[in-house]
């Protein structure tokens, strides 16, 4: 059996993780809102901006090691190995979106979690009380049926080149999360973090928006519409570097994945889209195990 958490250990984890779920899902939202008139490599570009700019303020305004003190320099490159993972892991996903149909790359990414708690207990030792693991399941199995689409005339697979980039996501970004935890019980901190965060986006998402996304136009309607969805994006991260300090990442990792909820009412709102009756039973899966996750 885990062991039982008191309410404030479960609040310094769960708040952060909760923020992440929402601003994730709203930022997705409007991604979708907006993707038509963005070029994926574009928005690489703006994202590694957009967390440039909230990870920075969160770094300088916020107690911090320096990154020169003794015995800090294996924190350091773990943090940023972490981020580089990550930032990796974006850019195979907006390749495998180019090469392949948005509906069904969107199916396999959304089974990350998954991996980060086979990681997480291969590689931390983290283990979760049997409740929770089918709380979980729920969590997990939830998000990619709400991610899942049948394809149609106009949703075609013309080819296999996404999947190799597909499942390369899929695997950077379950070890990146495992390596993030790993980075704390180093010793790292969350201002640390949010600088090593900051680096291995621009080392990876900036440097594949610069050179693929920088040729072109850049009118300040494509800015807003990319900052706005993007800002969010970084500030979920945010969330879930605080979250991941305080909580097992085994089941951080599958609350904060659960955006597509919140991006599925997003799109019943605004894009007027209807909720069909899978999807009411995939929301209901999540919203169980949101719940069991957290006894």
């Amino acid at each position: 059996m885990a062991e039982p958490q008191t309410t404030a250990p479960l609040l310094l984890w769960l708040t952060p993780a909760l923020l992440a779920l929402l601003l994730y899902g709203l930022g997705q939202g409007f991604v979708k809102l907006w993707i038509t008139e963005v070029p994926p490599a574009r928005f690489c570009l703006y994202f590694a901006c957009a967390r440039a700019i909230v990870m920075g303020c969160y770094f300088f305004t916020n107690p911090h090691a320096s990154i020169f003190d003794t015995g800090s320099h294996q924190i350091f490159a773990v943090g940023v190995l972490a981020y580089l993972l990550d930032g990796t892991g974006w850019i195979m996903y907006f390749l495998s979106i180019i090469a392949g149909p948005i509906t069904i790359v969107g199916t396999l990414s959304a089974a990350y979690p998954a991996l980060t708690i086979v990681f997480a207990h291969w590689f931390l030792g983290e283990t979760l009380a049997p409740l929770q693991y089918g709380a979980v399941a729920l969590v997990v199995g939830g998000c990619i049926g709400l991610a899942y689409q049948p394809a149609d005339a106009t949703n075609k697979v013309v080819g296999r080149a996404w999947i190799p980039l597909a499942f390369t996501a899929l695997v950077l970004w379950g070890a990146a999360q495992t390596v993030v935890k790993y980075d704390y019980q180093l010793g790292a901190t969350d201002a640390n973090m949010s600088l090593y965060s900051m680096i291995g986006a621009l080392a990876t998402l900036g440097a594949y928006g610069l050179w693929k996304g920088r040729a072109g136009a850049h009118s300040l309607r494509e800015w807003l519409r990319s900052f706005l969805p993007m800002g969010m994006m970084a500030a979920g991260d945010l969330g879930v570097l605080v979250a991941s300090r305080y909580g097992k990442i085994s089941i951080v990792t599958p609350l904060t994945g659960a955006y597509p909820l919140v991006t599925l009412v997003f799109a019943s709102i605004v894009l007027r889209e209807r909720i069909m009756l899978f999807q009411w039973g995939c929301i209901a899966a999540i919203l169980v195990g949101m719940f069991f996750c957290t006894s």
